[in-house]
């Protein structure tokens, strides 16, 4: 799922703050300072989706994946009630470049090597943005993040898309307990890759699975590893995968 195939929701009306604060997993009063990456999680903690929260004067534009949002739309539907809140799809675009932000744009809050987007129509510059987004650890909808995903095994923390010192949300108790009381078995990590592998390869070390390969670019990868499995001999598919446990983007 390409990250230029997104699609921008607005959400409008009294209630639209409160509400998404009781939803998403970041803490949406950080929209004073700029863009805000979230996610809305499964009450079992699971990831369902992801997106930037963007300040539009009191209402506030949802940044997401095209493919993700019929959905997104319906979850945030049943969740409305009697907020006053409406959810509506928009015909803006999103604009993307590198380095500090101009006016009218805002910086990506994930990572700065992400640069920074737009809603008002100006042309995208040309990057490779897969290139960059590996090299920064940075995972994408509906490829290292799917159904399966439990966010702090994303890095999450690292992205500044989750706040734990927020109130309650959708999944929060799952999410903070991994956090807080476990140490994470598994998890997203940035590898070095030699040859290459359809994304989802299984990669195998001494006969046994370690984990899965994902995006490549520039000679490195995204790839869920077993930790305690992950070491010398990883291969996926035709592709030799090394780790260097510092390299870690769940850190």
């Amino acid at each position: 799922m390409s990250d230029h195939e997104r699609s921008v929701l607005r959400i409008s009306g009294a209630d639209t703050r409160p509400f998404l604060q009781g939803l998403v997993t970041n803490d949406v009063e950080k929209l004073r300072d700029g863009i805000v990456y979230a996610a809305l999680l499964t009450a079992q903690g699971k990831y369902r989706a992801d997106f930037l929260l963007v300040p539009d004067g009191q209402d506030v534009l949802l940044d997401v994946a095209t493919g993700l949002a019929p959905g997104l739309v319906q979850a945030l539907s049943m969740y409305r009630l009697r907020s006053d809140v409406a959810i509506e799809q928009t015909g803006l675009s999103v604009s993307r470049g590198r380095g500090p932000a101009p006016e009218g744009a805002f910086a990506d809050p994930r990572d700065p090597a992400l640069g920074w987007r737009a809603y008002d129509g100006r042309p995208s510059e040309q990057a490779d943005w897969d290139a960059l987004r590996v090299a920064a650890g940075v995972p994408e909808s509906g490829v290292e993040l799917t159904p399966d995903t439990f966010i702090p095994e994303a890095g999450f923390d690292r992205l500044n898309g989750v706040d734990f010192k927020k109130g309650c949300y959708v999944g929060q108790e799952v999410t903070a307990r991994m956090k807080h009381k476990t140490e994470l078995r598994k998890g997203l990590a940035r590898v070095r890759v030699a040859g290459s592998a359809p994304v989802g390869t299984e990669i195998t070390a001494g006969g046994k699975s370690v984990g899965t390969l994902f995006t490549q670019a520039g000679g490195q990868g995204l790839a869920y590893l077993r930790f305690d499995r992950a070491g010398p001999g990883m291969e996926a598919g035709g592709a030799t995968v090394d780790w260097d446990r510092d390299g870690s983007t769940t850190a």
